[in-house]
């Protein structure tokens, strides 16, 4: 066995404790005081993209950064650091994301075994003098137990007084970093990272004019800020579309109401493009407070051309069996749509969001009439809404005759009737939805077929009046 000598021994152990002392002994801090930017870009599918500008002035060589004020959903994997004056001047060598936030129950639970005071509930009122208990706390799992002079007490009144604060424990989720540095002067550290708990949506109010031919069309966004943390003064922008986020498995998870007319008004953000993406950039800065629902208003369009229609539309389950001859009541359902065209005072990108309709009753006073959700719409795309369901128009289906020609082919004949209790006249399109193969064999009216596999019947029906479509049609499997 070789010999050391006590000299060699004596010097590795102070190269050791110089070494592991050598990150803590220049240890830092950051919050949000030194913050000079902070940028905010939030995506549809519940995350949100932080950078965070700060300056700092680090000391030469290796220490230990406490970066605090960060979001409380942090993706820790996300996270990246550089320094802005020089590329190389700051380095990144080891971080952790510390979360256990410090509260009552957590401070009690780092002084289980251990004796804290209790201080009596009606210290410092002039009729009672402070009387302090000296308490040794054995469990603080649901409830507290104490052993006061010998005795077992399952809670005890007053005033827990600990003698001072644990640690581990920290009062904002902050990540630390052992790093690198090389640059004397104070320099900029930006701070990149991706965050849970934040959204955004596309909310839009329709007003429809008295003939429902116009309508004013407005938008709002809506923010909504859990990540934990608060973003002032901040960069906004928002991301309409879906970028295909990775789900982790089991085993790889990271512990870590507007009035329906407005005033118009120029728009509140500017649109762009980002690969196959679209941002939105809020022209200005604003505040996103934790747990806090922000709306802004993204766009205003008066007047927009729109079309009603009125639709009767079925399946293709129907046309490979007996339907017994019952006649079967569908809805007539009520539809707008508008082009997102620049002749139609549009022509921009659409987030996809809930249109609200309204429209003035007799008494010239806004009502609601329905909603429908939209996806995200490129310009020169058409919007269609599906508003609810006419009152005054009733629709019943029967199927008259049904044959089956062979294995694999179907004959059907149908009536749909019509009645029209309205005071004008209307023009209702059935819709029908065909299996493969199909062959109308006969029809009532004229048919347009509007895909390989629908035609569309426009039926006129007068005022207070009863109007049959009938078609038979052969449909193949």
């Amino acid at each position: 066995m070789p010999t050391i000598r006590k000299g060699t021994l004596l010097i590795a152990t102070l190269v050791l404790i110089s070494s592991s002392c050598d990150w803590t002994a220049i240890a830092a801090e950051s919050d949000a005081r030194q913050r000079e930017h902070v940028a905010v870009t939030v995506y549809n599918n519940n995350q949100g993209l932080i950078r965070d500008v700060r300056t700092l002035k680090l000391p030469v060589g290796k220490g230990e950064l406490r970066f605090r004020d960060v979001a409380a959903h942090v993706d820790p994997v996300t996270v990246r650091a550089r320094s802005i004056n020089h590329q190389d001047g700051f380095r990144v060598i080891e971080q952790n994301y510390e979360y256990d936030l410090m509260n009552a129950d957590k401070l009690l639970d780092k002084y289980v075994g251990r004796k804290i005071a209790i201080l009596d509930p009606a210290c410092g009122s002039q009729s009672k003098p402070c009387r302090e208990v000296s308490a040794l706390l054995l469990s603080n799992n649901q409830g507290q137990v104490f052993q006061i002079d010998g005795r077992i007490y399952l809670g005890y009144p007053g005033i827990r007084v600990l003698p001072k604060l644990p640690e581990a424990l920290i009062a904002t989720p902050t990540l630390t970093w052992k790093y690198r540095n090389n640059l004397r002067e104070a320099q900029q550290l930006e701070v990149t990272y991706l965050t849970g708990k934040m959204n955004w949506k596309a909310d839009y109010v329709l007003a429809l004019n008295k003939a429902d031919t116009r309508a004013d069309l407005s938008g709002w966004v809506t923010i909504d800020n859990k990540s934990g943390a608060v973003y002032r003064n901040a960069g906004l922008k928002l991301v309409a579309g879906s970028p295909h986020k990775v789900q982790p498995r089991p085993d790889q998870r990271v512990y870590a109401a507007e009035a329906p007319m407005a005033v118009a008004s120029p728009p509140a953000f500017r649109e762009s493009e980002l690969f196959e993406y679209h941002v939105y950039n809020l022209q200005g800065k604003t505040d996103l407070k934790n747990n806090q629902t922000k709306q802004i208003k993204l766009l205003e369009a008066a007047p927009v051309k729109v079309v009603k229609s009125l639709q009767v539309r079925s399946s293709g389950r129907y046309f490979r069996r007996t339907r017994g001859g019952q006649a079967q009541r569908v809805p007539v359902s009520v539809y707008i749509q508008f082009d997102n065209t620049q002749p139609n005072k549009l022509g921009r990108p659409l987030p996809a969001g809930i249109v609200r309709l309204y429209k003035a009753d007799a008494d010239g006073s806004y009502q609601y009439i329905g909603e429908d959700r939209i996806g995200h719409t490129p310009k020169e795309e058409t919007v269609k809404l599906r508003v609810g369901e006419a009152f005054d128009l009733v629709a019943n289906r029967i199927q008259t005759d049904y044959r089956q020609i062979s294995d694999h082919q179907h004959e059907s004949a149908w009536k749909i009737i019509l009645k029209n209790r309205k005071k004008e006249a209307v023009t209702v399109a059935v819709v029908e939805s065909l299996p493969a193969n199909w062959r109308i064999l006969r029809n009532s009216h004229p048919y347009e077929q509007t895909d390989a596999f629908t035609i569309e019947f426009l039926v006129p029906v007068p005022e207070n009046a009863e109007v049959v479509c009938a078609y038979r049609v052969r449909v193949g499997r």
